[in-house]
């Protein structure tokens, strides 16, 4: 079973965004996913209930108890699993750090987000250095702030995606009604530490309709 993190210590970066998203879009291609929800506002799970598909399996677990449901998980045919953590709480970040293959980090591109990356590089330091690697979310189609902002995490000497998300307006609405499907897609490549990024695709339920992919594209390592 493959595990990924989702950890920031700011709130609002899109952790629970990329964290359904990337448990629905394993469903797609297969796998059986899961999220486990660490954070007790129960963002994920409030998800879970609004949606009609019957996967990925969403369950809500306390830091203490992590690293016994994700052995529930693997047992029970998961392929791969999503761990969604709170903001401001170094105990699930830990935990979910320790617990994962890959941690990522969402962050948009302005300071208020940028300003806590020395905190969550100390609390990768403490899961044993994990690889980890920031993704810059809620871009603006206009400017090169993200830029701004890789030059700066560069400096800070944590590897960034070298795949943005942009901001979008309808996808906070469509998961409110439980039918936005948006998928960054992530596999293991050859090496230790590496990993590929394939596809990003967004699709919505009816109306509207549409779908946007981004069809697969070269490897990179960190």
């Amino acid at each position: 079973m493959y595990t990924v993190a989702l950890i920031a210590q700011k709130g609002g970066t899109g952790k629970t965004t990329l964290a359904v998203s990337l448990a629905v879009a394993a469903g797609q291609v297969g796998m059986t996913s899961i999220i486990i929800d660490l954070d007790p506002q129960g963002t994920a799970c409030n998800w879970k209930d609004r949606r009609k598909s019957d996967g990925p399996v969403v369950i809500d677990a306390q830091p203490g108890r992590l690293a016994a449901a994700l052995v529930k998980a693997e047992e029970n045919g998961v392929d791969f699993a999503v761990i969604d953590t709170p903001a401001r709480n170094e105990q699930s970040a830990l935990a979910a750090a320790k617990a994962a293959d890959l941690v990522l980090i969402p962050c948009r591109p302005q300071a208020y987000d940028l300003e806590t990356i020395p905190n969550t590089k100390e609390i990768l330091t403490l899961a044993g250095n994990k690889p980890a690697v920031v993704v810059l979310n809620a871009v603006p189609a206009v400017g090169d702030r993200h830029e701004q902002a890789r030059e700066l995490l560069n400096r800070l000497q944590i590897p960034v995606c070298p795949y943005t998300l942009g901001h979008l307006l309808s996808p906070g609405f469509f998961l409110v009604v439980g039918v936005l499907k948006f998928g960054v897609e992530i596999e293991p490549a050859a090496g230790p530490g590496g990993f590929r990024s394939y596809r990003t695709s967004c699709s919505f339920g009816s109306p509207p309709t549409g779908r946007l992919s981004i069809k697969r594209s070269k490897s990179f390592s960190w």
